[in-house]
């Protein structure tokens, strides 16, 4: 079985999404919307697939119960399976998988503590990456 087959994305928690934003834009050169940045790049098979960049609000909980300032997500496939076998191996998995018409979530914590995003994506149905909550506002 495979488990991780990419870099989905990053997070981290900033004290002002907009500035930082545009740091970002002017100094770096990422083209940024209200989620953050979104790399699009091309499979193997000429399929299409996304990475983001995300900025979270400071006081987010959507790392819990992670305590570091970011949390990487991870591309998957079989999502269910995966996180079946992890539990099994003995990771700790947090919450329950949720669907979203661009993909399946799931999450887990390493061995200290940083939590991890695990995202089965839809690419050809690709519209918001974060499922719960708009980091921005």
């Amino acid at each position: 079985m495979k488990r991780v087959t990419g870099l989905g994305g990053f997070f981290f928690k900033t004290q002002d999404a907009t500035s930082l934003k545009s740091w970002y834009s002017k100094h770096l050169g990422l083209v940024t919307d209200e989620y953050g940045a979104t790399f699009s790049w091309h499979k193997e098979n000429g399929q299409k697939g996304y990475t983001v960049w995300s900025l979270f609000k400071e006081d987010t909980t959507y790392f819990n119960p992670g305590t570091k300032p970011f949390m990487i997500n991870f591309r998957v496939e079989n999502l269910e399976e995966l996180l079946k076998t992890l539990k099994e191996e003995g990771v700790q998995v947090v919450g329950d998988m949720e669907v979203y018409e661009y993909g399946k979530f799931g999450w887990i914590l390493d061995p200290e503590g940083n939590k991890i995003e695990l995202w089965e994506p839809h690419d050809n149905e690709f519209g918001k990456i974060l499922p719960s909550e708009n980091p921005s506002t």
